[in-house]
């Protein structure tokens, strides 16, 4: 008995002739080695169809070929690596290739002040894109911290001294101890400054020769810049500690986005980026918002 070959569908004409910019997968569950680290990630993968006359890629070969990922570190060598062979098994259908990889990157942050330590993550982004002997790498980073508003904290120190000047205000000469004590007490601080759980999302273009895909550092940038990363493991004296530095690092949401762009514009890895920064208000029930960008 004859075996019979099996059909290959794709490889069938259409009879409506039409080019498509982007034809693969969303959502491949994929392991990978980022800093020494294997780490559980999502990716989209696929290339355009350029052409016109034929049904279909080859969305196998493209899931095979994400497997050069499992072993090697995650960095613009290995996704150009990656896109290359995505463009060579699909020789005559397509010009441009790209892949997104989705992950939770896992830093150890120490305490403010005492010994302990913990693990933030923070959702990143890598998207790489091969055409015509191009090749550019950009890269997403979420990142939280707090944010008190300048605003509320004005508010809060006048109620304070009008407080002050009502509990003081038949004494011709003030103890210090006597204001001490009152200090401490709910009748002496009537009121606090608002803040909030804020975000600041940063997309950025590698620069051409880069090779390594360095969202460390950018966190790390970025968390010098605002001064109120939110913490991890904590003791009193860290969250003392953390109490100063929303008070010296007071921020309305545009003050942030200041902060960001000018640490951004230091980086010398980068040939553009995009930036939003998110407060969400204690205060009211929308969120305050503020973007900027530089060469985008």
């Amino acid at each position: 008995m004859t075996s019979l070959s099996l059909p290959d569908i794709a490889a069938q004409t259409v009879p409506h002739a039409t080019a498509l910019e982007w034809v693969g997968m969303c959502g491949i569950a994929l392991p990978i080695v980022f800093e020494q680290q294997r780490v559980s990630a999502i990716a989209d993968a696929g290339v355009s169809l350029d052409d016109a006359h034929a049904r279909g890629i080859h969305m196998s070969r493209l899931y095979l070929a994400l497997e050069q990922l499992e072993s090697a570190p995650l960095d613009c060598n290995a996704l150009r690596r990656l896109l290359d062979s995505f463009l060579a098994s699909h020789t005559g259908l397509s010009n441009t290739a790209s892949v997104r990889i989705a992950f939770n990157h896992l830093l150890k942050r120490p305490a403010l002040v005492s010994p302990l330590a913990g693990w933030k993550h923070y959702p990143v982004e890598v998207m790489a894109r091969a055409n015509d002997g191009m090749f550019h790498v950009e890269l997403f980073m979420d990142i939280a911290y707090s944010s008190t508003c300048p605003c509320s904290a004005a508010l809060a120190r006048q109620l304070i001294q009008e407080s002050f000047a009502r509990q003081f205000a038949d004494q011709t000469a003030v103890d210090s101890e006597a204001v001490l004590s009152w200090l401490g007490t709910t009748e002496g601080v009537v009121a606090t400054p608002h803040s909030q759980r804020s975000r600041a999302r940063l997309k950025v273009r590698l620069e051409d020769g880069v090779d390594e895909l360095p969202f460390t550092a950018l966190i790390d940038a970025a968390e010098r810049a605002l001064g109120t990363a939110v913490q991890t493991a904590v003791k009193r004296a860290d969250e003392q500690a953390f109490a100063l530095a929303n008070g010296q690092n007071l921020m309305f949401c545009e003050d942030a986005a200041r902060r960001l762009h000018q640490a951004l514009r230091q980086e010398k890895r980068l040939s553009g980026f995009h930036l939003r920064v998110e407060h969400a208000e204690s205060l009211h029930a929308h969120d305050a918002v503020a973007a900027s960008q530089w060469r985008w």
